[in-house]
C-alpha cells in the first residue's frame, strides 16, 4: 500500500483554501466582508476574492421579502377582542447595518411587527378598525420603518389580513345590518308615498280650478274600467256632468 506524499496533500489543502477565497455572488445579493471580526465594506455582486483565513463574507439578499404576521390577539379601545394578522414587505437597503447593528433582522422585524400590530390596533375601536383599514396600514408602516431604519430595513407595505371577530359580535352585526336594511326600505317606501302624495294633490289642484277637466277625468277613469273585461258595472253620476246635460237642454 503506498501513502500519500506530502506534496500531495500541500496540493489538496492549497486548492481548498483557493475555493474558500473566491464567492461569486448573485445580481440580488451584496456580501458584507469581515477582516478579522471588522467590516471593511460591501462587495458584489459578482466575483469575489477574499484574504484567506483573514476574511469572512456574509451573503445579505436584498430582495423584497414577505413576511406573514402571525394571528394576534388584540383588545380594541372599547374592549373588544380581537384576533387579527397582518402581512409585510420590506428588503434590506444597508447590508451592513442588517448584519452588524442585529443579530437576525428577519427574526427582529417579525417580532416588532407583532408587538406594533397588538398596539396599534388597541389604539382603535371596532368599528374604526372594520372602516378604515387604509389608515391603519399606513400608521403600521410608519411605525414599523422608522424602527427598523437603523437596522438598514425599509418597510415598504403593511396589510392588515383577516380580523376575526367573536361569533356573538358576528351575529349582533349581522342583526344590526338587517335592521338597516329594513329602516332604509321604510325610509324609501315613506318617500315614495310622500311624493304620491304631493302629485295626487297637485293633480287635484288643478282638476278643482276646471269642471272640464273633472268630467273627462272621470269618463278616462270609466274607459278604463270597461276596458279591464268588468260585466257590470256601478257608479255614482257627477252632478256637474248632469248639470252640463240640463244647461244643454234650456238652451
Amino acid at each position: 500500500m503506498e501513502f500519500v506524499g506530502p506534496s500531495f496533500i500541500f496540493i489538496i489543502l492549497g486548492l481548498s483554501v483557493l475555493f474558500s477565497a473566491v464567492k461569486i455572488l448573485n445580481e440580488w445579493e451584496r456580501g458584507v466582508v469581515l477582516r478579522l471580526g471588522r467590516s471593511i465594506g460591501i462587495r458584489g455582486p459578482g466575483l469575489i476574492i477574499l484574504v484567506p483565513m483573514l476574511e469572512k463574507l456574509v451573503r445579505i439578499d436584498t430582495r423584497t421579502v414577505t413576511m406573514d404576521v402571525p394571528s394576534q390577539d388584540v383588545i380594541t379601545q372599547d374592549n373588544i377582542s380581537l384576533k387579527v394578522n397582518a402581512v409585510i414587505y420590506f428588503r434590506v437597503v444597508d447590508p451592513e447595518g442588517a448584519v452588524t447593528r442585529v443579530v437576525d433582522y428577519y427574526f427582529a422585524t417579525s417580532q416588532l411587527a407583532q408587538t406594533t400590530l397588538r398596539s396599534v390596533l388597541g389604539q382603535y375601536q371596532m368599528d374604526e378598525i372594520l372602516a378604515h383599514r387604509d389608515k391603519i396600514n399606513q400608521s403600521l408602516q410608519v411605525i414599523l420603518d422608522k424602527a427598523t431604519e437603523a437596522w438598514g430595513i425599509k418597510i415598504s407595505t403593511v396589510e392588515v389580513k383577516n380580523i376575526d371577530l367573536p361569533k356573538e359580535m358576528q351575529s349582533a352585526m349581522a342583526r344590526q345590518a338587517e335592521a338597516e336594511r329594513e329602516r332604509r326600505a321604510k325610509v324609501i317606501s315613506a318617500e315614495g308615498e310622500f311624493q304620491r302624495a304631493q302629485k295626487l294633490k297637485e293633480a287635484a289642484d288643478i282638476l278643482s280650478t276646471s269642471p272640464a277637466a273633472i268630467q273627462l277625468a272621470y269618463l278616462q277613469a270609466l274607459n278604463e274600467i270597461s276596458g279591464e273585461g268588468t260585466k257590470t258595472i256601478v257608479f255614482p253620476l257627477p252632478i256637474d256632468l248632469l248639470k252640463a246635460f240640463t244647461d244643454n237642454s234650456k238652451t
